[in-house]
């Protein structure tokens, strides 16, 4: 038997609770991983709540993110003893997740753990930086360089924000925190931003083009949020979006991509190719300065995992939550 947060659904509605269950009952998959660090991302948070329709099937462990060794294999890339990483796949939404000691899963859906980090430091970074660096990536791969000017960064005290600071900061970058929080101020220039600005400046209905600013943004906010930074882009300037923690609408206009050369490039993690999820795991090794993973990082313990949840609804936490698996 092994302990796991387990969310069930009846005709009462959902129910979520930390309980024992057995090996025996894991779902189909050719490697078991003893998990030894998993997460609380915000997908998570929204499942564990039930505040997002994120769960597609029940009984479910949630938890998208883990890092553990596999214990038993039956996938040719895989043996016993292997130290693997796992981001996304449905994993948490339609197949058992990383809020449980064991995880059964696909081999083709792991990666090796990078030998820079540890299970601890890899779910610091987790889904969140793997995110984070998958924007990076796409900024460069649109020629944004740090000569380009300023980088908007959106939702900067969160899980991604506070990664994609850290990094394009070390990589030279001028980067700009826009956060609904201005009591992380500081924390936020100890990551790296040159300055902060209120998201209240970019939460109601703005111009379809605003003055040119920036050169690049990452926006994890989605709804008039999104809408309001495409419109302040400079000249061929690039939008990496990979969320919607504001909203799911995009109350826009194609003026600034039609008239400016704006471009908007979405940013999946989920269903992320294999290549580019070992290239952006290489890069966090390089790019990602390890210091700074304690200042963004808490540590809430398994059972503690459910009040936790809604307080990362409630905006009330920074950075990463990281959940350690006791071999107890």
């Amino acid at each position: 038997m092994f302990k796991a947060i387990m969310i069930s659904k009846d005709e009462a509605g959902q129910h979520v609770a930390l309980t024992e269950t057995a090996k025996d009952q894991l779902p189909d998959g050719d490697v078991t991983v003893r998990v030894q660090c998993t997460t609380l991302n915000y997908k998570d948070a929204l499942a564990i709540t039930g505040k997002g329709p994120v769960v597609r099937r029940f009984p479910m462990v949630p938890g998208i993110d883990l890092a553990g060794v596999i214990e038993q294999s039956d996938h040719p890339e895989y043996r016993a003893g292997d130290a693997v990483i796992l981001n996304g796949w449905g994993v948490g939404e339609a197949h058992w997740g990383g809020l449980a000691k064991y995880a059964r899963l696909k081999g083709d859906w792991l990666i090796p753990l990078p030998p820079e980090f540890s299970a601890e430091q890899a779910m610091s970074i987790g889904t969140a930086g793997y995110t984070s660096m998958l924007c990076v990536m796409a900024l460069e791969r649109h020629g944004v360089t740090p000569e380009s000017g300023e980088i908007l960064v959106t939702g900067a005290a969160g899980g991604v924000g506070s990664v994609v600071v850290a990094i394009l900061s070390k990589l030279g970058y001028t980067v700009v925190a826009m956060t609904g929080r201005p009591a992380e101020a500081d924390y936020l220039k100890s990551l790296g931003a040159s300055r902060i600005v209120d998201r209240a400046e970019y939460s109601t209905p703005g111009k379809p083009l605003a003055k040119e600013q920036w050169a690049g943004a990452v926006d994890v906010a989605g709804g008039l949020v999104l809408a309001n930074v495409c419109a302040a882009m400079k000249y061929r300037g690039v939008v990496a979006a990979c969320g919607l923690a504001s909203s799911m609408s995009f109350p826009a206009t194609v003026a600034p991509f039609i008239l400016r050369g704006v471009t908007l490039a979405g940013i999946d993690s989920v269903m992320c190719p294999k290549a580019d999820r070992v290239e952006a795991w290489r890069r966090l090794a390089r790019d990602l300065d390890p210091a700074l993973l304690a200042s963004m990082t808490q540590r809430v313990a398994l059972g503690d995992v459910i009040p936790w949840a809604e307080r990362l609804i409630a905006g009330d936490v920074r950075g990463r939550i990281v959940v350690p698996i006791s071999d107890n």
